[in-house]
């Protein structure tokens, strides 16, 4: 059966597809709050950016410990209804005029932490809905639908700030996550295989224990260890270019919000491109030949935007975003199913949690490096550096066991020795092979 024909995967990549669009909305519209509005300088928007993903870098590890305690449906609910809520109070305070930067720091801070426990639950819960062989399948098809979003989000963000002003464009983004949360809670409990560990406590002493075995499984594994560094590197440079692209496009070059988001958009084509053509570069390279091809066009696209000409800015900034949005999209494909196909299922939250933590964990100082260094060079210096960061990543899968991992459609699976490489007994139980 193919994964599409499977109706729970269909409600979750509904109810991934259309959250990711009003996160594209808010992607746009939460730095120009701060730019528009509170008239923030480059520093404090790179500040309201890192505070976005600080919580990967603090609460990351344990994470991955609770969500292995916990049935992975109501996490993603709960945080679905968490960020809606948290949203609605930035264009609730703006009318009331009482809207502050502190206040964007907090909102971009706790919903950090509530992205952080809905990605770990998320990558997670995947396996209980489709088959172990579909799983390159499954995640290209929610990248499919994440592309979609990245298409029509930016467009309609950037029609949205000019029509409604910033604030309360981030309605529609808390609108999304109703919507995500309504489509999860319509998939049957019962397809869930969850796994308890004792009575489900995690006090400190065990806490730090299981923390631990994640973080050894993840460091001893000849496939693992590189993917965490060659991602943390990307993200090291993603996070720095973020945290000043808008600020560079609107302040240095002059850029609208319409004009930002058709350039996102229009760039984010790439993004469909790498969707639909994933699988079948795989089966032909190979997944670990296709991981370092995503993370090379991944790194070079950046350098694009520093580059352009005055004569066709737009034109060579929006092929740029086309690039890195292909390479992303090759590389996470692959990645994230080489990952979920090596781990075994009682480590998948921790697995999980550790990557997240190393690759994510890196944005927020990416993000505060690239601001002081805004401050200290210029905008136009710091997106060269910032993106010429990332342009070496490849090099760290390349010069791996990566490059030779996986053939076909069907990556790599748990055995026995990945679970003891991590201090875990012998006697873990692998997931079935469908």
């Amino acid at each position: 059966m193919s994964v599409t024909q499977n109706p729970d995967f269909r409600r979750l990549r509904a109810a991934q597809g259309v959250s990711q669009i009003g996160s594209q909305i808010g992607f746009l519209a939460l730095p120009l709050v701060a730019l528009q509005v509170l008239n923030a300088g480059a520093f404090e928007v790179s500040a309201l950016i890192a505070a976005q993903v600080a919580p990967f870098l603090l609460i990351g590890l344990p994470a991955g410990v609770w969500i292995d305690r916990m049935l992975r449906r109501p996490v993603l609910i709960v945080c679905d209804l968490t960020r809606a809520l948290l949203l609605l109070t930035v264009p609730l305070a703006y009318a009331l005029d009482v809207l502050t930067i502190g206040q964007l720091y907090a909102v971009a801070f706790i919903q950090g932490v509530a992205n952080v426990f809905f990605d770990v639950a998320y990558q997670s819960y995947l396996p209980d809905i489709v088959e172990a062989d579909q799983l390159t399948d499954g995640n290209a098809q929610l990248e499919l639908a994440r592309s979609a979003s990245q298409l029509v989000g930016p467009s309609v963000g950037g029609w949205l700030i000019s029509v409604l002003k910033a604030p309360f464009a981030l309605c529609a983004d808390a609108l999304s996550f109703l919507f995500s949360a309504f489509m999860v809670s319509r998939i049957p409990r019962d397809r869930e295989k969850a796994v308890t560990k004792g009575d489900g406590r995690a006090t400190w002493p065990v806490l730090l224990k299981e923390v631990r075995e994640g973080l050894t499984f993840v460091r001893r594994h000849r496939l693992l260890a590189p993917l965490a560094g060659a991602g943390a590197l990307l993200n090291f440079s993603y996070g720095m270019v973020a945290a000043i692209f808008t600020t560079y496009a609107v302040r240095e070059l002059g850029f609208s919000a319409a004009k930002l988001g058709i350039v996102t958009a229009v760039g984010s084509l790439g993004v469909v491109l790498g969707a639909a053509v994933a699988r079948r570069l795989s089966q032909r390279l190979g997944t670990g030949p296709s991981i370092v091809l995503g993370a090379l066009i991944d790194g070079l696209g950046p350098l694009l935007t520093p580059a352009a000409p005055a004569s066709a800015r737009e034109v060579v900034i929006t092929c740029g975003v086309f690039v890195q949005s292909f390479g992303v999209v090759l590389f996470n494909v692959n990645q994230v199913s080489l990952r979920q196909g090596v781990t075994p299922r009682p480590l998948m939250g921790r697995m999980t949690a550790t990557i997240r933590f190393v690759m994510w964990g890196t944005l927020p100082l990416g993000s505060l490096c690239s601001g002081a260094l805004a401050s200290g060079i210029g905008l136009h210096r710091a997106m060269w550096v910032s993106a010429g960061v990332g342009a070496l990543s490849f090099l760290i899968v390349l010069f791996s066991d990566v490059r030779t991992a996986g053939t076909g459609d069907a990556p790599p699976t748990p055995s026995t020795s990945d679970a003891t490489a991590a201090g875990i007994p012998d006697s873990t139980p692998a997931p079935v092979e469908g």
